[in-house]
């Protein structure tokens, strides 16, 4: 069976309440999870921290990054440093990381698999396990690799129209793009995911 065959069989039921109750992600202030909502980096950055634990991840000891538009009292300071010192995200040229600009599907994935640990796939391998997919060739050269690693894993929630799977690569990620990603993600680490409804 295929990776996005065996994710789409497989997926949690209810991505959205698994990280949830696992207190990787939370609802808005109006009491919504709002699923649709486009992501920034900043939010990324936060809640990859929290997934993963980065704080414990060699190395140890780094030094803060002058960033013009992340001041040190920035809401994501912290997350944000935290990414740039494990190679999981990266800044702009002229010291900007742009926390507030909304990631791509392309860009999102891409980081969740820098946080996961990009596969050392074989070129041809890469293209294998994208191919199946009737947009694989909008996820850019730089990203490849990461997207093989996280559509490998089942991470993808991909979009099934007219008989062919899509991944959507430069559409906005969402919260529910992300959510879907570390709910499968907890299942895979075998943590307990609730079914739906209870």
């Amino acid at each position: 069976m295929g990776a996005a065959a065996f994710a789409e069989k497989k997926a949690p039921s209810d991505p959205v309440r698994v990280v949830i109750d696992a207190g990787l992600m939370s609802r808005l202030p109006d009491g919504s999870f709002h699923a649709d909502r486009p992501i920034s980096r900043a939010e990324i950055a936060v809640i990859l921290n929290r997934a993963f634990n980065l704080k414990e991840r060699e190395p140890m000891i780094f030094e803060a990054r002058r960033l013009d538009d992340v001041p040190s009292e920035h809401w994501a300071h912290d997350a944000i440093q935290m990414v740039l010192a494990k190679g999981i995200m990266s800044g702009y040229r002229a010291n900007q990381f742009y926390p507030e600009q909304k990631a791509t599907r392309a860009e999102g994935f891409a980081i969740i698999a820098q946080a996961y640990g990009v596969f050392s796939f074989e070129p041809s391998y890469v293209e294998r396990l994208l191919e199946p997919y009737a947009d694989h060739d909008r996820i850019p050269d730089w990203g490849r690799k990461a997207w093989a690693t996280v559509v490998e894993e089942g991470f993808v929630n991909a979009t099934r129209r007219d008989g062919q799977l899509y991944l959507r690569p430069q559409d906005p990620m969402t919260r529910g793009d992300m959510a879907y990603a570390l709910a499968w993600w907890l299942s895979r680490k075998g943590r307990t995911v609730p079914p739906a409804g209870l």
